[in-house]
């Protein structure tokens, strides 16, 4: 069994002080240690005791006076309880797990007919936050020295360069695989569905978390599958008991598909002793893991998490990641390592949509083996914990007492609990008359399990109009509040 990865210096240090400010030994206007003083204390250099200060501020626990120093406050968020684990709370009905629901549909062309001023459901980063000007100028230097890129014919499968590139950087995850395995996709979206095409057939039933991204519901019932939603943790990812006890009941799955990694919606990230086990139960019954990796690479630092695919020793686990979340949504790469199946999703991916473009093959595998690449994830993954942070306090600001939630290590969503009794539904409405748009959590099921939930979008910088979005929607839940 794998032990996972230890935490980066500095988070173990400002943990240490986390600890002592919630035990009550450091209160609220207390003044921090000094950059100096940490440096003595835990002899450490002065850049490790900078990113201490700095990560303790962007969770809000401190707030910087000028000429002064550091001194201790309490965010608002961390008075509120976690959301409920709500698949724990009652046994699932077996007919709400079985079938694709019209209902993402509907909220989506709900969405896309009303004029919106304000985005939270759009699960991608703003265009600032990524290379703009560097991808530009690659791409201008990759076209001088091939000015014939755009009128010869395509490779197979992918460009060398990016296959070499991407398996290259798999290997921090855990993953050894040699360029030929790796398959060059339209997106991660995609690479799941020739996954799913590969694997099963029309009528076959595929084991889904509960709740899981509304695009795989979507793909599903494009391609004639049964979804069979299991039970997820939003603190430790799928229920393997659940999924065991499914597999044992029901011989017509085909396929597993997971995002072990934080979890869209439920931002989580499965341990990785689980990790290790979901792939044993999968060879054990000989069925496909999908693994959606997407948002794999956008933790809060430069400590890598293990992909399932890690632990695959018989080809059973089909990898599937992008690059649109971590660099550039525009370019729409994805990637897929396919295992045992790789015959088959080579000849799929040729009849489905014949190669990719190479020009933005090209240019990524350029920027990746750059300096400026691994510059540019740090500072997204900087950029975007502030944003769960800053996002997460204004909730916890601006939505009434009852709302919980829990603010993931990683990635750009939050998953939070309205108080009990309001439909999100209710809410997605109402804020999308007044033009802000949300993803209310009917969209990530088959069932009324997640009903009162919503998922936010962290990705664009907080800003008066999000932070006023926040207190519109705010006050649409309280409105919506049963009365005592």
């Amino acid at each position: 069994m794998s032990t996972p990865p230890p935490q980066t210096l500095y988070r173990r240090i400002a943990h240490h002080y986390l600890d002592a400010m919630r035990a009550g030994t450091l209160t609220t206007g207390d003044r921090f240690p000094s950059v100096r003083k940490l440096m003595s204390t835990h002899e450490v250099s002065l850049s490790t005791a900078l990113q201490t200060c700095r990560y303790l501020e962007d969770q809000g626990w401190l707030e910087a006076r000028p000429r002064s120093g550091y001194y201790v406050q309490q965010p608002r968020r961390s008075t509120m309880l976690p959301a409920h684990d709500v698949n724990a709370l009652a046994p699932p009905d077996p007919a709400d797990y079985v079938g694709i629901h019209a209902r993402v549909s509907e909220i989506l062309a709900l969405g896309q007919q009303r004029p919106v001023a304000v985005n939270l459901a759009l699960a991608v980063g703003a265009p600032e936050l990524y290379p703009t000007m560097a991808l530009q100028r690659t791409m201008q230097r990759c076209l001088r020295a091939q000015p014939a890129l755009l009128t010869t014919m395509v490779r197979r499968h992918g460009h060398p360069a990016l296959r070499q590139a991407l398996v290259r950087r798999a290997l921090a995850r855990g993953i050894a695989a040699a360029p030929e395995e790796l398959v060059v996709t339209h997106g991660c979206i995609e690479a799941i569905n020739l996954a799913l095409r590969a694997v099963a057939r029309p009528g076959d039933t595929i084991a889904v978390e509960s709740p899981t991204f509304y695009g795989l519901l979507q793909v599903l019932e494009s391609l004639g599958l049964r979804a069979l939603e299991i039970p997820a943790s939003p603190f430790t990812g799928l229920s393997l008991d659940a999924l065991a006890f499914a597999l044992e009941q029901d011989r017509s799955i085909k396929a597993v598909v997971s995002m072990p990694t934080l979890h869209n919606p439920l931002g989580c990230v499965m341990p990785d002793a689980h990790k290790e086990r979901l792939v044993r139960l999968c060879e054990a019954h000989d069925i496909a893991l999908i693994e959606d990796d997407i948002y794999g690479d956008m933790g809060s630092d430069d400590t890598p998490y293990r992909a399932a695919k890690a632990y695959d020793r018989s080809g059973h686990v089909i990898h599937c990641q992008s690059l649109n979340k971590l660099l550039a949504p525009g370019l729409r790469l994805g990637w897929m390592l396919a295992g045992r199946w790789q015959a088959r999703v080579e000849m799929l991916k040729y009849t489905q949509s014949r190669y990719g473009e190479e020009l933005p093959q090209i240019v990524a595998a350029d920027f990746i083996a750059s300096p400026g690449f691994d510059r540019h994830v740090r500072q997204l993954r900087q950029a975007l914990r502030r944003q769960r942070e800053q996002m997460a306090e204004a909730v916890a600001m601006h939505f009434p007492p009852g709302t919980r939630l829990s603010v993931p290590e990683g990635g750009m969503l939050l998953w939070v609990q309205l108080p009990e009794g309001v439909s999100s539904y209710q809410v997605f409405e109402a804020a999308l008359d007044i033009g802000i748009k949300l993803a209310p959590g009917l969209m990530f099921t088959n069932s009324k399990r997640f009903d009162n939930f919503v998922r936010l979008s962290c990705g664009r910088p907080h800003s008066a109009a999000v932070d006023a979005a926040l207190r519109e929607v705010g006050a649409i839940v309280a409105r919506l509040m049963p009365r005592a």
